[in-house]
């Protein structure tokens, strides 16, 4: 199982966030769910700006805590590992969960282009597991507008022809903004990223 706790950066500073979070991860739930259903507990509030949910898919995982990444108002922090589930996240119990205060108590402390840690019960490969997300989640957070448009467009339309139609530009100059994006980059890592939280979360029955 894979626990994934969020927290809002600079929340005593602004307007409490977890409504709006809870519209902008609904809508990424849409778009993720054409494949499989996401979450086995949703993110609910913990306690004061805090979130947290439960998912059984890695790849879903990294797809997530990129998507907080990009929103750039959230330390996200990861726990693999075996979980004892009760009705809701917060609810429930297991070394899943104590891996994930770990890690976004590392992420909120860390000095880091990225606010985001993994922990697990294979902590070389939690580590190994951190430090391509991080990766991932730098180029995530200093994406443009430019290549987010393409990319959301590419997304919901499937050709880079219908993504020049739709913003009245041409083939050659959507290829060069999902090049200057790294979007293909980014997607191939996507793979091992799951691959290495899988394995993070071994040795506990996960």
């Amino acid at each position: 199982m894979f626990v994934v706790t969020a927290d809002q950066r600079g929340s005593r500073r602004g307007q409490d966030l977890v409504p709006q979070l809870h519209e902008q991860v609904a809508q990424w739930q849409q778009r993720y769910a054409s494949r499989t259903e996401p979450f086995v507990r949703p993110l609910v509030r913990t306690a004061g700006d805090e979130v947290q949910g439960v998912l059984d898919d890695a790849h879903a995982v990294v797809s997530l805590a990129l998507f907080l990444q990009r929103l750039g108002e959230w330390t996200v922090g990861i726990g693999a590992g075996s979980a004892e589930l009760a009705e809701t996240a917060p609810a429930s119990r297991g070394p899943a969960f104590i891996h994930a205060r770990d890690a976004v108590e590392r992420a909120r402390n860390a000095r880091r282009s990225a606010p985001l840690a993994v922990t697990g019960s294979n902590e070389d490969r939690a580590g190994e597991a951190e430090s391509l997300l991080q990766l991932l989640a730098v180029l995530v957070r200093r994406r443009t507008s430019a290549g987010w448009e393409a990319i959301d467009l590419l997304e919901e339309l499937g050709t880079q022809r219908e993504v020049a139609q739709r913003l009245d530009i041409s083939a050659q100059a959507v290829s060069q903004r999902l090049a200057a994006a790294l979007w293909d980059e980014e997607r191939s890592l996507h793979p091992l990223a799951a691959r290495l939280l899988t394995e993070a979360g071994d040795g506990e029955g996960a």
